[in-house]
């Protein structure tokens, strides 16, 4: 697994090696960057995890850098400044900062604030994602509750969207009815098992020629299961 990667920007080469040498403890990889030009470029060549952003360096200032940064993703930012007004907290926040360390600091509460910010973005990242399923033209989002074939919305029930759901989040494993039952509808839903023939069928008119990757496959005797070819 690679090193997480963290660009270090700031036109004191002192703090940036002191900086570099900390993170190396901890196992990080450093990118090193003496002004906003040369920390911009390497946001976008390093595809760095995190950026320790000063504020006042020559050419493109920290703002104008962050600005930058946010066009091209989410890679958290850290700003690091001299500067401990409310206002340039703010500002630095209003353009998409995830956190503020004011000059002079202690390194290892830099460390620390690198640790917790990643972590926090990790966990954004998870909740984001959890819930997406992403087949050859299909997609299908329960966060949204939104199905797309070829790239087009597809509308389709709730019930159907959470059966569709259930069986592509463990392709190729096969559930019988009761198991559908009891996760889609609910361990206290007393209906005919044929409800999940009727939603099977509807889902299958909808998803019908998408793809020749996968397909919502009939187990007979047994259940159903979402196939993919591997």
């Amino acid at each position: 697994m690679a090193a997480t990667k963290i660009l270090i920007a700031d036109d004191d080469k002192n703090i940036c090696e002191l900086l570099r040498l900390y993170l190396a403890k901890e196992g990080y990889e450093t990118v090193l960057a003496y002004d906003g030009d040369q920390a911009l470029q390497a946001a976008k060549t390093e595809k760095p995890d995190m950026i320790l952003l000063d504020i006042m360096m020559p050419g493109k200032d920290g703002w104008e850098v962050c600005r930058e940064v946010r066009k091209l993703g989410s890679t958290p930012v850290i700003m690091l400044t001299a500067k401990g007004e409310t206002y340039d907290k703010i500002l630095g926040l209003e353009l998409g900062a995830d956190d503020y360390v004011v000059k002079p600091f202690d390194t290892k509460e830099v460390v620390a604030r690198i640790k917790a910010v990643l972590r926090r973005c990790a966990g954004q990242e998870e909740t984001q994602t959890k819930g997406v399923y992403d087949f050859e033209n299909l997609h299908l989002d329960m966060n949204r509750y939104e199905l797309k074939i070829g790239g087009k919305v597809v509308e389709a029930p709730p019930k159907e969207l959470e059966l569709l759901a259930c069986l592509c989040s463990t392709p190729n494993r096969v559930y019988t009815r009761d198991q559908l039952l009891d996760t889609v509808w609910g361990f206290e839903y007393y209906g005919d098992s044929r409800t999940i023939d009727v939603h099977v069928k509807r889902l299958r008119e909808k998803l019908e020629g998408a793809s020749d990757q996968w397909k919502l496959k009939t187990v007979w005797g047994v259940g159903y299961k979402f196939e993919v070819k591997e």
